[in-house]
């Protein structure tokens, strides 16, 4: 199949993006298909070798059979783009306009989270009434993140109660005008990769081990900045557990195709979801494609299966008369 390879785009998370993108296309390239490598530049604009795209409602994009979105954060990863190629008509890997807006929402997000009853760490959103309140009951250190990024983009650890806290919210309010505070989670960061529709397959979990203070950009993205042990040292009902919560957010939150589900481990006993990345880094030495390995599914084929589940996807959905 031809498969129009979306990459880079507006947000922050623009160079991931571009790494993810070259990945992807190789991967489908070893798996038979051709892609077309399409770059969205940090100002919008939408080229492929050097030519501006067309984009035509019922013509497709670029006279391929789907698209892999590999955008990372705002405008890409946040339903913005899946939204167009809703309207185009195009068939599209990964999560719905719906799945990709709530999921890059941490508040909203996490709000879906306390409804349906899910354990995790406590939080509050900066400005609302009381919340200066409720984050001095957090404790220290605080995390202060803004609430639609990726790659821990704008994050800070705060661990002064003296200062730091307006200067974090002020670091925060400069990517999203919506602040998240929440309060710290002293264990062991795992994940899951979730691959699938209606039913996903998840990956046996693995911890991240940081070579830093905490997983901050440069640990997530630098050679050797960490590592990753599969399967998590952690007793077999426990890592039971962690898969069974992975299915149930990816399911709970509407995702399809393809997330990756943060969790953190407490006393090698307490779960709590962290949050669910519907296109997390796709390189293939990301988390997401590396834990799936550890399962025997090699690159080009996750690859080759993402771009068929969207479009098992988009033929279920042209079935409904909307």
């Amino acid at each position: 199949m031809r498969v129009a390879v979306l990459s880079g785009g507006r947000s922050s998370e623009h160079e991931v993006s571009l790494r993810s993108g070259a990945s992807v296309a190789a991967g489908l390239r070893d798996a038979g298909h051709e892609p077309v490598p399409v770059l969205i530049d940090r100002d919008g604009r939408w080229s492929q070798d050097e030519a501006a795209v067309q984009l035509v409602p019922g013509e497709g994009l670029l006279g391929c059979e789907a698209a892999f979105p590999v955008l990372h954060g705002p405008f890409g990863e946040d339903g913005s783009v899946q939204g167009l190629l809703e309207s185009l008509d195009v068939a599209y890997v990964g999560a719905d306009v719906l799945a990709s807006a709530l999921c890059i929402d941490k508040l909203n997000f996490k709000r879906l989270l306390i409804v349906e009853g899910i354990p995790q760490v406590d939080f509050v959103q900066a400005g609302v009434p009381g919340w200066r309140e409720r984050a001095a009951g957090f404790g220290l250190p605080l995390w202060v993140k803004p609430s639609r990024l990726g790659s821990s983009v704008g994050i800070t650890k705060v661990t002064s109660p003296e200062k730091g806290l307006d200067e974090a919210i002020e670091l925060a309010a400069r990517h999203d005008p919506r602040v998240i505070i929440e309060a710290s989670a002293e264990g062991r960061e795992v994940e899951c990769s979730v691959l699938g529709n209606e039913d996903p397959q998840v990956s046996q979990p693995g911890e991240i081990v940081a070579h830093a203070d905490w997983y901050d950009y440069e640990a997530k993205y630098s050679e050797g900045g960490m590592e990753l042990v599969v399967p998590a040292p952690l007793p077999d009902p426990v890592l039971t557990r962690i898969s069974e919560m992975a299915a149930l957010v990816f399911g709970l939150a509407g995702c399809s195709g393809l997330a990756r589900c943060d969790f953190f481990v407490i006393d090698d006993d307490v779960v709590l979801v962290n949050e669910v990345n519907t296109m997390p880094g796709f390189t293939e030495t990301s988390v997401y494609a590396k834990l799936l390995e550890a399962d025997g599914i090699d690159y080009p084929s996750l690859c080759d299966r993402l771009v068929r589940l969207g479009i098992e996807r988009y033929e279920r959905a042209r079935s409904f008369d909307f």
